[in-house]
């Protein structure tokens, strides 16, 4: 009995794969793998290539809008080293705007060139692009409702760059804040107010920009004087303050033309109005304004010409009028004991209508 019972005890049991079984498995295998190494190896090359040229196509232009970036910084480094230059050129401003724009077109170039990159890899791999590109265009249209705000502030800012609307260091009215521009970015332009004050302004609430600091400015003086000025003297002490402060530091550099004295421009009973102008560097008018108004009345003082302001002047000498005589006298008939309010009383009724 015992030995009848060891032989089934050993034998192996019935899940257990054999050596012919293993191999004809293996050779299964090894007859797939030969069937579809090719295409697996045309696939995984395909891939490869893809991905190369993708790298090798994003590095070039890449390096190219950086070369193109600093050619264009070198220029401007150029200009600004020359007399006029240094009057026309910002270049914090230009190095800022080229540096924006080289990076927007660097992530547009990244993205778009990735993003094919990957659509073709996966269309590589026979994977049915439709439901992804379909999500995706779905994706889109939600993110564009949702963040629509940021959508347009981008798309602002950008466009804002590329026209060179204003840059650092321009005085800007963008109607919802003013001031001197700080920075620029694609969402956000930061300005300085009058106070002090910073004020971050999106680029998509700005409808329009008035810019202050590009090719030149107006200073614009009214003067008043009285009608019965000569005025042939007025213009000649005018001209005259004209010509002293062109010549004047620092007044000759912010004048970029001379101080025109343009003739009258109104004409009433009591004042006569003349009117002068200069072009001035950017955001330099007003100050040329103040210091021209400063130097005519210092210099109509001194030449005994009287400066009208908007109501028109008493006469010197004149005598002093009395307060009073426009009062008009009180009437007699307010006293209910003069003679008039008597005469004007109610006849009283006598004693035979008494009766």
């Amino acid at each position: 009995m015992s030995w009848s019972a060891l032989p089934t005890a050993t034998a192996p049991p019935s899940d257990t794969v054999t050596l012919d079984e293993a191999a004809g498995r293996a050779t299964e295998a090894a007859s797939w793998v030969e069937q579809n190494w090719a295409t697996w190896l045309s696939v995984g090359l395909r891939i490869v290539l893809i991905l190369v040229i993708a790298l090798v196509l994003r590095h070039v232009i890449r390096r190219a809008l950086t070369k193109l970036i600093e050619r264009m910084n070198r220029s401007v480094q150029t200009v600004e080293g020359s007399a006029l230059g240094g009057l026309l050129v910002n270049a914090e401003r230009r190095r800022q705007r080229s540096e924006a724009i080289g990076s927007v077109l660097r992530s547009v170039t990244s993205f778009l060139i990735l993003g094919t990159a990957a659509l073709m890899m996966l269309g590589a791999l026979n994977i049915n692009l439709a439901p992804l590109l379909a999500s995706a265009g779905v994706a889109g249209v939600a993110l564009g409702f949702g963040a629509r705000n940021l959508v347009t502030d981008f798309l602002s800012g950008v466009f804002m760059i590329l026209e060179d609307q204003y840059g650092v260091g321009d005085t800007i009215d963008a109607g919802v804040a003013s001031g001197e521009v700080i920075e620029v970015g694609l969402r956000v332009t930061k300005l300085r107010g009058e106070h002090g004050e910073i004020w971050y302004v999106r680029n998509g609430e700005v409808k329009r920009i008035g810019n202050l600091s590009q090719g030149w400015a107006t200073a614009g003086v009214d003067v008043m004087v009285h009608p019965s000025e000569e005025l042939e003297r007025v213009r000649a002490v005018l001209e005259e303050v004209a010509g002293k402060m062109a010549k004047d530091d620092p007044w000759n550099e912010r004048l970029w033309g001379p101080v025109e004295v343009l003739g009258l421009d109104s004409v009433l009973l009591e004042s006569v109005t003349v009117r002068l102008s200069a072009r001035t560097m950017p955001g330099q008018s007003t100050a040329v304004e103040r210091e021209l108004r400063w130097r005519v009345k210092r210099a109509f003082d001194e030449a005994g010409i009287r400066i009208i302001g908007t109501a028109p002047a008493d006469p010197v000498g004149a005598p002093v009028t009395d307060p009073s005589a426009g009062v008009s006298a009180p009437s007699a008939l307010a006293s209910p004991t003069s003679p008039q309010s008597l005469a004007a009383a109610p006849i009283p009724p006598g004693p035979n209508l008494a009766k």
